[in-house]
């Protein structure tokens, strides 16, 4: 199995009704045939399972790594300004089907929602950020 680059954009949210494409994550992921979290891949591959946050200004981004504890996932930031680890709501029950709805418990106290964009080989480093999806047309 090989790794997923997953686009998440901020869905609407309280503040956000038309969501907004300039937040969301980017996430290199093993995905199992249901689009759902392959613990068994992660555990070979957790050193290439990465994450990349990006938001308005600089001080929003942060790039950590997909972590797994217990039965829950999270996004591990190693650097303390970029904020502590950002559960994910039951990810290992929901699939990363593109088109489908997450919500991230984000550090600074907010549960948001968040869209999967895209879908990407993971080896496709050039993070897609900024410029909106074929897909999502």
């Amino acid at each position: 199995m090989s790794l997923t680059q997953v686009v998440l954009r901020l869905a609407r949210n309280p503040g956000f009704p038309a969501g907004d494409d300039s937040q969301g994550y980017v996430i290199n992921a093993p995905l199992d045939a249901d689009f759902k979290l392959s613990v068994e891949e992660w555990q070979k591959l957790r050193d290439e399972c990465s994450v990349i946050r990006f938001k308005p200004g600089d001080d929003r981004d942060a790039d950590g790594k997909l972590t797994h504890r217990g039965s829950h996932w999270f996004l591990h930031y190693d650097e303390v300004h970029e904020g502590d680890d950002e559960p994910l709501y039951r990810l290992g029950d929901h699939a990363l089907a593109l088109g489908s709805y997450i919500t991230i418990h984000e550090s600074d106290g907010r549960d948001l929602t968040y869209r999967v964009a895209q879908h990407l080989p993971a080896k496709q480093r050039d993070c897609c950020c900024a410029a909106k999806s074929k897909q999502e047309a």
